[in-house]
């Protein structure tokens, strides 16, 4: 008697855990990596992003859910490493509401305005991580830093945006590693 395939819907799908874990590496190292760089400003809180390309080249070639995992994976792993919990409330509240706005984004616009939703989810980021300042300090005053965030939302939204746009242009549709 040769017994029954198992077709369990929850069973570990193996290939996709690891894509998923590869692309938390890539992410993890691109964080990483830009920590080593040279503030951008004399003002904290102000990065590239650099491994936010990670997020949006998953809602490009996977599920948001996906992604979200992803996103989520490197936050907390980013923290563990880095020893620096206490900016795991920040990073959480950033990069949260910057995925709720991307996804939206291309949910309701599709992946032609890659840069457009990058730069929007860049803006979300920073709202996100003052609303947390504010929730943390009890500081309303915060808000004045709003308008120097925004600036380098945009323009730190764009670099990324165009980063991810040259990445989909260039790279062969076999590495996508579709999910």
């Amino acid at each position: 008697m040769t017994p029954l395939p198992n077709k369990d819907p929850q069973k570990v799908n193996i290939k996709k855990l690891t894509l998923l874990a590869v692309y938390t590496t890539i992410a993890l190292t691109i964080f990483t990596a830009e920590s080593f760089l040279p503030p951008l400003a004399p003002l904290p809180g102000i990065k590239l992003g650099l491994s936010n390309i990670v997020t949006l080249w998953l809602l490009m070639h996977t599920k948001a859910r996906d992604a979200l995992l992803v996103l989520l994976m490197r936050i907390l792993l980013a923290s563990f490493f880095a020893g620096q919990m206490v900016s795991l409330l920040y990073s959480l509240a950033g990069g949260l509401l910057c995925f709720a706005v991307m996804a939206l984004l291309f949910w309701l616009l599709g992946h032609k305005y890659i840069v457009f939703v990058s730069i929007f989810g860049a803006l979300a980021h920073n709202l996100g991580q003052i609303a947390i300042a504010i929730f943390v300090t009890e500081l309303p005053s915060m808000l004045a830093y709003l308008p120097v965030l925004a600036i380098s939302g945009i323009l730190t939204g764009t670099f990324t945006g165009l980063c991810a746009f040259y990445l989909k242009r260039h790279l062969p549709p076999k590495t996508a590693w579709p999910l």
